[in-house]
């Protein structure tokens, strides 16, 4: 379980992180978003105790990170998978990252595997594409075999076979018990990936609930309609209070009312329906309508096995 309490932490009079509070739990993906200049890597920092808070507190199963004896055995971290001696291939950099904590060669062998990086993992990282960085780095996290996960952007670079693999991972982790907490900016990837949310905007909490309900109370519901009499239908949900916009071919998007009513008004004036389809919001709508406020930066005007990895492709981005 990760803990973050009254977390502050300021440079200069820049307040990164203000007053936040929040509470990572095992057995599922926590996903972490905000806009740019949010506070997000910085709030990973604290939690990892890269970083030291002006005020508040940050703990990782009750214990700050800095007094556990063997913390890549605790948590696994990605916050900059470039972070690495380009010199060295990235089994000697795993490695060497193993025999600081105890760890054996047959587990360095395993996470190899574990992220597609068989093949390449006798070559020098200095050489690796964005994508194979992000796998190196992901297998540094997973080294100690870790309870906790805390990933910032680990989808970065990885074709779209790669995205699914960390994905379906990171469920995987996650059912076996773990705490897995994951930054990200690709909103799609996110919603169908984390089961709950954690948003903040101007380092401060937005939001902190599942997935589904941070879209249903986030983004206005629509109702798509059909049919060959569309404008008297719209008519009559106007006078209801609803909105109906009209979009050619006997469509309509009706706003403010829920599909089982505008059927039964159809139905009353005996009005034929050849579609009636309440749509849901998505995680991008809902995370642009909720964090509107708070954009800083934007353009103007806008155990158990594992899943097998998925191997590295030479496609994955540099």
């Amino acid at each position: 379980m990760i803990e973050a309490e009254n977390l502050t932490k300021r440079y200069g009079d820049k307040t990164a992180v203000d007053d936040l509070t929040f509470t990572v739990a095992p057995g599922r993906v926590t996903g972490f978003l905000g806009p740019n200049g949010a506070g997000k890597s910085t709030t990973m920092r604290l939690l990892l105790g890269l970083d030291r808070p002006d005020r508040g507190d940050a703990r990782i199963h009750g214990r700050h990170y800095r007094d556990l004896n063997a913390p890549m055995r605790v948590v696994g971290a990605l916050l900059e998978a470039r972070a690495v001696h380009t010199g060295r291939s990235a089994y000697n950099h795993l490695l060497c990252l193993a025999q600081t904590q105890g760890i054996g060669r047959k587990r360095v062998d395993e996470v190899v595997e574990l992220v597609g990086l068989t093949g390449a993992a006798r070559k020098r990282a200095g050489g690796f594409s964005l994508g194979m960085g992000q796998r190196l780095g992901i297998a540094a996290a997973l080294l100690g075999d870790p309870s906790v996960l805390i990933l910032d952007e680990p989808v970065n670079g990885l074709d779209p076979e790669g995205i699914v693999w960390i994905r379906t991972l990171m469920q995987h982790l996650a059912a076996e018990g773990r705490t897995v907490f994951v930054s990200s900016h690709l909103m799609n990837e996110m919603a169908v990936t984390a089961e709950h949310l954690i948003v903040i905007g101007r380092g401060r909490l937005i939001a902190d609930c599942s997935t589904e309900e941070f879209i249903e109370r986030s983004t206005e519901k629509t109702v798509i309609v059909r049919s060959p009499d569309a404008a008297r239908l719209a008519a009559l949900v106007t006078a209801e209070g609803g909105g109906a916009v009209p979009d050619g071919d006997g469509l309509l998007t009706v706003t403010h009312m829920e599909a089982p009513r505008v059927g039964e008004l159809a139905a009353a004036e005996g009005i034929v329906l050849h579609e009636l389809t309440p749509t849901r919001g998505s995680l991008e709508s809902a995370f642009m309508e909720l964090t509107r406020d708070s954009v800083e930066y934007g353009a103007a005007g806008a155990g158990a096995p594992v899943p097998a990895a998925v191997p590295a492709q030479e496609g994955e981005t540099r």
